[in-house]
């Protein structure tokens, strides 16, 4: 047997490192490497001298102070806050109001609160926690309130915009653990031609963060430092102009804004200072997107920055929008002036000084910047300024073309004429006229903050789909077995989701003439085997909890879900009564591969590649140390009480042909299982979707962006994501004209809980329907929203064993609300005259648009993307959902070793030794399928000493090479291997070495490619030589040495032992809290 290529021609085998180059010159037939390719680059121009003019905000700093003298924040506050309050109390003297002479000190007196949208949510959910922690605040549960474009509060013009996420195609970041690619550090200002050799630079300011505090915003304004100059531009419009103000007011803008362009200002900052009584601020972000587009189309963005000045900004969202469209710096004055306030009130400590505040404020804004940033790939604010990465939900194409030109938006939606109406209602509920200041609002006086209820429900707020009336007549419903409560239930929530949703504005076409009788329709019973319980971690639930989904979707022949946090094998064990079978069905498999064993996988009727989640994508997974108890850490494989963290990538899926792999990998360990890949609605899902279905999945989830969580930041959950109304349309037409719609079966999930949302969503395409929220509902389940202080009252989502003595759920109670959701279905389906719900599958031609006649945002709203009939897309082509078998081909050469070399050896095994024998990096998965033969027989123990099997092997191994290796298994293997050595290692032993006559020394070449290792539980691997990048990533048990690693090797360990006997690349061990690593670093 021989190498791939003559060993004795092989001078090095090495890998190309992360940031680094190399040049095959075919011409002088050379090879250049990174060192002397970037040496003979840096010396082609000058690039010291072409920087030289550079300015830094600190150098601003200190020729303001030589120029002007020192300021402070509170000095700028102050000044403001006085200004303020002579206005405040000229309204307050005709409105014959008590006058309160220490309005610096209180919120109340300030009514640009109200105007700016900040209520005592905004200082107990947003400033005051990340002030103290420097972070967001953790929320749960998801977002069930109405859509921006359904909202009757008139929302900022921020929340219309949803953030976009990587999935598949490039993986998002963790920007905490890796923050050494991480960068906010941007050049703002005048650019110049880079690609002009000799031209010298112009002098740009490099800002840290885009974060200003008043003081930077004020030097700013000022300074005249190398002749820099900046331009202030009021974006706001008297009131007396009305609803019809606002179009000029931008047209006045822009043309201020290019003027500032031609005459030389390197710094124009759009500021809404100056509302008061008469004047009405133009929406930041719409002020913002105007400017920059015209500066854009009259070829003179490059010349300036954009700063903005503006009191609605307040949360990472705003933030990130503002940056996405193109601001270089945001200075949020109304926030800083908020928790001086809050300070001298007590809310916030006060040993804390203003630039306390200040630090923590943008440390916390920081930290959800690199997130957001980080969801979709992207490292450094440099590549994310301007990007638009967003989709807009409920805007016109007038707004879209004019502020936000190429962004996003398939539903049409609210105009300038409303988006005017909105700005003129939110300045009427600060400035009240002389004749209605004592009137009582809706929203009640002007000068006191009332909570919108946008976080949690509040009577009289914002509209939400889980009410208490709804949540009591559901559990009612489910408990009792009681039709009446159920139909009380279903309608109330039917109006809720026409006040929030899409789904809510569209009606299902009926005809009488066609209505069938309720006898022809298929039996609930069949129905209810299309329902699936959402991915709902044991951890972030309650033992009680998830098992009770377990036996109740079992008794039904539906499927519940472990989610990311592996399952007790117990569980699993045959021989349950059938009745009480706790085994969950889908076994999912997360970032953080938690359980994840050829035991676990063996044991599947689905395995489910959890890609993102409704709630948060593009983030990985938190679980509190508080709630992980010695059990949950041992199916877990972690430490108990320290808290565990998912990567947001899979680090074995950077592409979609790495998901194609390990779809591969996951057919191999267990055959009979179908592989199903969970995604979230976004603009493009479908294009993705498509993809995933050529990579041979044989299933897809949609989840909308109301999902729910355990855990996650509030802009997660607000901001992130699509409706799934949205996904599922795209992706049934994607998947249909592209004529792959037979292979995928195609599930929904988010919120939905009655009949008619299993319908819509039917008619929409999807073949099966997740429900998450309403099944812990009618266990009891009261939306308290503190899943993630494991303080929930009733047992449902906590670890702590009080509170879990207080579950009363049963298995019943969901058996029965799953009936009545299934009797619902059957009645509309006996209306429309249809006998199955298959036949209802992507009938949208029975779905028309009926938009909320109250809301006439609603009534702008188009739906013909969600509403294009995929049929008539590709003509008579079969749309069955999983009709057509995907090829699940395993390695021929593994085949041959199972069906030859072991035929009968796993039904009796003796101790056995096969090879050597010769293996190619086109044989993948090596060592997966007959880990599953030892599994499937004897579990997690595998084979013993005396049934133990060794396999001899020789060359080069490809992909995923031992991945699931079982306990009982050896593999020796002289040669080397592409990336995913021992993936998932489960007990077995992987033995590597280079070539006998290999001339080369093993300590200094590269043997087996990245991520090896990678979530393994147990087991042993030797390795001689040198391994890649993310060695041993996520180990959780096994023993491991190797002579040197890559970059961020031990990342996230939790157990095991690892020994490196030489070199180890940087960010070693990031996130490892359990385990030990053994380093001898030369």
């Amino acid at each position: 047997m021989t190498h791939m290529f003559p060993l004795e021609k092989t001078e090095l085998d090495d890998r190309l490192r992360p940031g680094k180059m190399l040049l095959v010159d075919t011409l002088n037939k050379k090879i250049e490497e990174d060192e002397d390719l970037k040496r003979r680059i840096s010396t082609t121009r000058p690039y010291k001298k072409l920087t030289h003019n550079r300015v830094y905000l600190d150098q601003i700093r200190k020729d303001d102070v030589l120029s002007h003298g020192a300021i402070t924040n509170e000095y700028i506050i102050k000044k403001h806050l006085q200004s303020q309050g002579v206005l405040d109390t000229r309204i307050e003297r005709r409105a014959k109001t008590p006058i309160n002479r220490k309005r610096d000190l209180v919120l109340h007196s300030d009514r640009r609160l109200m105007l700016f949208s900040f209520t005592p949510d905004t200082f107990s959910i947003i400033l005051v926690p990340m002030i103290a922690e420097k972070k967001e605040a953790l929320g749960s549960m998801g977002n069930d309130a109405a859509l921006a474009c359904l909202s009757e509060y008139s929302p900022l013009l921020s929340n219309y915009f949803q953030q976009l996420f990587a999935q598949v195609t490039n993986p998002p970041i963790d920007p905490f653990r890796e923050q050494i690619v991480m960068s906010l550090r941007c050049p703002i200002g005048p650019e110049s031609n880079l690609l002009d050799p000799d031209q010298e630079l112009d002098s740009r300011l490099l800002l840290d963060q885009p974060v200003l505090s008043l003081v930077d915003l004020e030097i700013l304004k000022r300074t005249t430092y190398k002749r820099w100059s900046s331009k202030t531009i009021d974006i706001v419009y008297p009131h007396r102009h009305g609803a019809k103000g606002l179009l000029p007011a931008l047209d006045r803008i822009c043309s201020e804004a290019c003027a500032a362009a031609l005459d030389g200002y390197q710094i124009i900052v759009l500021s809404d200072r100056n509302v008061d009584k008469d004047m009405i601020p133009v929406a930041s972000i719409l002020a913002l997107g105007a400017v920059h587009q015209c500066l854009i189309k009259q070829r003179l963005r490059m010349q300036v920055a954009l700063v903005v000045e503006s009191g609605e900004v307040k949360q990472v969202h705003d933030f990130c929008v503002l940056l996405g469209y193109g601001a270089d710096a945001v200075c949020p004055y109304m926030v800083y002036e908020t928790c001086y306030r809050l300070r001298n009130m007590g809310l916030i400590d006060k040993d804390l000084s203003d630039d306390a505040i200040y630090e923590g404020y943008k440390a916390g804004i920081e930290r959800g910047i690199f997130k957001v940033m980080a969801k979709m790939g992207i490292s450094t604010l440099h590549s994310y300024k301007g990007a638009q990465i967003f989709e807009i939900v409920g805007l016109a194409q007038e707004v879209v073309d004019r502020c936000f030109t190429n962004s996003v938006s398939r539903l049409g939606g609210a105009d300038f004429d409303i988006l005017s109406q909105e700005a003129m209602r939110r300045h009427e509920m600060a400035f009240p006229t002389v004749n209605d200041v004592n009137d009582n609002y809706l929203y009640g006086d002007s000068r006191v903050l009332v909570s919108f209820g946008v976080y949690h429900w509040r009577a009289g707020g914002e509209k939400h789909i889980n009410e208490p009336m709804n949540i009591a007549k559901l559990q009612a419903a489910g408990r009792l077995n009681d039709k009446k409560s159920y139909q009380e239930f279903s309608q109330a929530s039917n109006m809720a989701q026409r006040l929030c949703t899409l789904r809510g504005q569209l009606e299902i076409k009926t005809n009488a003439t066609l209505q069938i009788p309720l006898e022809e329709v298929e039996s609930a019973a069949e129905i209810v085997k299309r329902f699936v319980t959402g991915a709902m971690s044991f951890g972030s639930i309650s033992w009680e909890t998830h098992t009770t989904l377990a036996i109740a979707m079992n008794r039904i022949g539906a499927k519940s879900n472990t989610g990311e946090g592996g399952e007790k094998p117990e569980r699993y064990r045959k021989g349950q009564e059938k009745d009480n079978n706790i085994r969950s069905s889908i076994k999912q498999v997360a970032s953080a591969r938690f359980g994840v064993n050829s035991s676990y996988l063996a044991n599947a009727d689905e395995l489910q590649i959890k890609m993102a989640q409704g709630a948060k994508p593009g983030e990985g997974g938190e679980l509190p140390g508080h709630k992980v108890t010695k059990e949950i850490a041992a199916t877990r494989k972690s430490t108990p009480g320290v808290g565990l963290i998912s990567p947001p990538p899979h680090h074995d899926i950077y592409s979609i042909e790495d998901l194609a792999q390990l779809i591969y990998d996951l057919k191999c360990a267990n055959p009979r299982a179908r592989v199903s890949v969970k995604l979230v609605s976004e603009a493009g899902v479908g294009i993705v979707a498509a993809g995933v279905a050529k990579g041979n999945a044989d299933h897809i989830t949609i989840s909308g962006h109301d999902g729910g969580t355990g855990a996650s930041s509030w802009t997660g959950i607000k901001h992130a994501g699509l409706p799934w109304e949205l996904g599922v349309a795209e992706t049934h037409q994607i998947l249909t004209m592209n004529n792959l719609r037979s292979r995928i079966v195609l599930q929904a999930d988010g919120q939905i809980r009655t009949g008619r949302d299993v319908m819509i969503a039917a008619l929409l395409g999807a073949d099966e329907f997740g429900m998450s929220t309403a099944p812990l509902i009618v266990l009891g389940c009261t939306m308290m929203r503190k899943c993630h202080l494991n303080t929930c009252p009733v047992g449902v989502a906590t670890q702590d064993p009080v509170l879990r003595a207080k579950f009363t759920g049963k298995p019943e109670h969901v058996i029965n609300y799953m009936f009545m959701v299934a009797e619902e279905v059957r009645y509309f389906l006996a209306k429309l005259g249809l006998r199955k719900l298959s036949d209802a599958i992507g009938r949208v031609d029975l779905l028309y648009a009926n938009p909320s006649p109250i809301n006439k945002k609603a009534t702008l709203l188009e739906f013909g993307s969600i509403l294009a009939n995929a049929s008539l897309m590709f003509p008579g082509v079969n749309t069955k959902g999983g009709s057509v078998k995907q090829n699940h081909e395993i390695s021929a050469m593994e085949k041959e070793i199972i069906d030859e070399d072991l035929k009968g050896f796993f039904d009796n095994p003796k101790k056995k030794t096969i090879g050597p024998k010769l293996i190619k990096n086109t044989d993948r998965s090596f060592g997966a399928r007959l880990s599953y033969e030892i599994s499937i027989r004897y579990g997690e123990d595998g084979l013993n000493e005396d049934q133990s099997l060794e396999i001899n092997l020789q060359g080069a191994a490809g992909q995923s090479f031992c991945a699931f290796l079982a306990k009982g298994a050896t593999v020796r293997l002289e040669g080397d291997s592409n990336d995913y050595v021992g993936k998932c290692l489960s007990g077995g032993k992987i033995i590597i070495k280079p070539w006998e006559n290999a001339k080369y020394k093993s300590e200094d070449n590269v043997i087996i490619g990245n991520v090896a290792l990678y979530g393994a539980t147990s087991g042993t691997a030797f390795i001689r030589g040198i391994g890649g990048e993310r060695f041993a990533v996520r180990n959780s048990g096994a023993t491991a040495i190797i002579e040197g690693v890559g970059d961020h090797g031990c990342e996230y360990m939790t157990g095991g032992l690892v020994i490196i006997l030489k070199n180890f690349g940087r960010n070693f061990a990031a996130a490892m809290s359990g385990g030990i690593a053994y380093v001898f670093d030369q």
